[in-house]
């Protein structure tokens, strides 16, 4: 079984890692408005390198369940579960307003 210290090491680390891909998101989005786009693409690109990150730390816990290892599953796990798929709703979106922003001021 693995112990619950391990397990909120690696939550630590999934909030860790999506919390600064979020922000770097964020950030993108706010360049975007500003009309920078290279600047809102890069930051995208740091924020998937961060979710990169976070993906690892999650499949390190898939992989030991699948190998048959036990462990509790607990409010913080769930916590950082969350905070991973918000992020990656929101590189969804960000990339789509990039996108937007950057169609419409062409259109000017």
């Amino acid at each position: 079984m693995r112990t619950d210290t391990n397990n909120e090491q690696i939550a630590f680390q999934l909030i860790l890692h999506s919390g600064n891909a979020k922000s770097l998101l964020m950030e993108a989005m706010y360049r975007a408005r500003e009309g920078k786009f290279e600047e809102a693409r890069e930051k995208v690109k740091e924020a998937n390198e961060e979710l990169r990150h976070a993906h690892h730390s999650q499949t390190s816990l898939i992989q030991s369940e699948a190998s048959g290892q036990q462990y509790k599953i607990n409010i913080l796990l769930v916590h950082a579960q969350d905070h991973l798929m918000n992020t990656l709703t929101t590189r969804d979106l960000v990339e789509e307003i990039i996108y937007l922003h950057e169609k419409t001021s062409l259109n000017k």
